[in-house]
């Protein structure tokens, strides 16, 4: 069957390259208007190592990224916010004729359901065949936190990054699963508030990048049980003296992979993180086991997830095992481990 499209009767080469020069959200609505067009974009474009997919469960939508910036390919929305007087159009999704819209302003397709969630799932397995890709982030809201194990269940690699919207107040049961049990050790991200009185009573398992917002509930056992590379703690309730058992911990060669540590606390009182304080006062930290180093007066560090750390009038401490921690305090704890960051002095 001959296709209506002039793009198809191009030869196959250069019609891989332009493909490979459509963006995401372009090459989606195009699959839609045959299978022909379907058949040529999952076979003949370029898939590259640096492509990532995130669902959102918050916003309902699948988005996708070649490098860094996420762009939506597709979207759900509940059936009933559809207008009568507009044009009906439709597409053969999830094994059934349903109604979209295209968003002229953020070019993108809008699918509508009368199950979102069913209609979350369906551009979910449509946009990773057609693109040959796993879901690689997930952002759970309110009613989409099975998405998580929806998505491990679908494919073999396991899941890089979750998210838990500010947006969702979850359960005890849902922390602990996310802290104990998801499978995802590589980024947890959690931006809602825990139930009150809330306590994590097990072990922390191996997360490379942890990043509370709303902390409070974290205590020094929580910390000391940690294993990761970034830990961010904002909101939180530890005191002078639980940081400075965290400090002596990595002295004494825990949480090896730690390569910035951050909490935000108001209670920190910096002369107890002072570096004359700690040449001499033995009970804090044993001088024994750690070098303390004049830090320079400002340094910049490239963290391992991408953020940069600017340390002011901090100090340097250094392992028997030649690690070095760069500590500093303006209204967040920070350390910095060293040298395998990136550093730029100003």
């Amino acid at each position: 069957m001959t296709s209506p499209f002039p793009l198809f009767h191009v030869p196959i080469l250069p019609l891989r390259i332009i493909i490979d020069f459509m963006e995401p959200n372009e090459l989606v609505p195009l699959s839609f208007c045959s299978q022909k067009s379907h058949s040529v974009i999952k076979s003949q474009r370029k898939v590259s190592c640096d492509e990532r997919l995130q669902v959102w469960g918050s916003n309902m939508n699948a988005s996708f990224s070649p490098f860094t910036d996420f762009d939506c390919v597709l979207s759900t929305s509940n059936s009933v916010h559809t207008s009568s007087a507009e044009k009906e159009e439709y597409v053969k999704l999830g094994g059934q004729q349903i109604r979209v819209k295209y968003h002229r302003l953020r070019k993108y397709l809008i699918t509508y359901w009368e199950d979102i969630l069913t209609g979350l799932e369906a551009i979910t397995d449509y946009v990773t065949d057609l693109f040959n890709i796993d879901v690689s982030e997930v952002y759970i809201s309110k009613d989409s936190f099975k998405m998580i194990e929806w998505v491990n269940r679908r494919q073999k690699t396991p899941l890089k990054k979750v998210v838990l919207d500010w947006r969702l107040n979850p359960s005890e049961d849902e922390i602990n699963y996310i802290l104990r049990d998801c499978q995802c050790s590589s980024e947890i991200l959690i931006y809602s508030k825990a139930p009150p009185n809330y306590r994590f009573s097990n072990n922390f398992r191996r997360i490379d990048f942890l990043d509370i917002s709303n902390s409070n509930w974290v205590t020094i056992d929580n910390l000391l049980s940690m294993d990761g590379i970034d830990i961010v703690l904002e909101a939180s309730s530890l005191s002078n003296s639980d940081l400075n058992v965290f400090l002596r911990h990595w002295l004494s060669g825990g949480c090896p992979r730690l390569k910035l540590f951050s909490a935000e606390t108001g209670s920190l009182r910096t002369t107890h993180l002072d570096t004359g304080e700690l040449c001499h006062m033995e009970s804090i930290y044993d001088v024994r086991m750690a070098s303390v180093l004049q830090c320079a007066d400002r340094r910049t560090e490239l963290c391992p997830f991408g953020s940069e750390q600017y340390l002011i009038n901090g100090f340097d401490l250094q392992r028997e095992d030649g690690a070095t921690a760069t500590v500093c305090y303006d209204g967040y704890l920070r350390i910095v481990v060293w040298p395998e960051i990136t550093c730029r002095y100003n």
